[in-house]
């Protein structure tokens, strides 16, 4: 599929999709003739990787890291189990960061509800 489609699939933009290119994170399996990227879509679920990892602000030289232990299609999965600790402690650490922030965002929405509630003509 041309890179368009993986966009649309992902959720990724073109010019992020370009960037991963660009540092070597997700390389497009083909070209067509035209020299238009061809993916397939072990290279789409890479890219599900490479966003489910941004958000808990994993390094690219990380991310290339993980996704040679989870992509089983890279064919380079050595990494110390220590190593891997270390990643795992780092997702939960920054996922109960972002929990936080979340239920802190979600009480401010509710003041703004209940704010909004009273203040809506009888």
């Amino acid at each position: 599929m041309q890179i368009g489609e993986v966009a649309e699939r992902t959720g990724l933009s073109l010019r992020t999709i370009r960037y991963y290119e660009e540092v070597g994170l997700v390389v497009p399996s083909a070209r067509s003739q035209g020299g238009f990227r061809l993916y397939t879509e072990p290279d789409v679920t890479r890219l599900g990787l490479v966003k489910r990892m941004k958000p808990l602000g994993f390094q690219l030289d990380e991310m290339g890291e993980l996704l040679a232990v989870l992509d089983p299609d890279s064919g380079t999965g050595e990494i110390s189990p220590g190593r891997l600790r270390e990643f795992a402690e780092t997702a939960e650490q920054r996922c109960a960061e972002l929990r936080a922030k979340l239920s802190n965002a979600e009480q401010f929405a509710e003041l703004l509800r209940a704010r909004l509630a009273a203040s809506a003509p009888q």
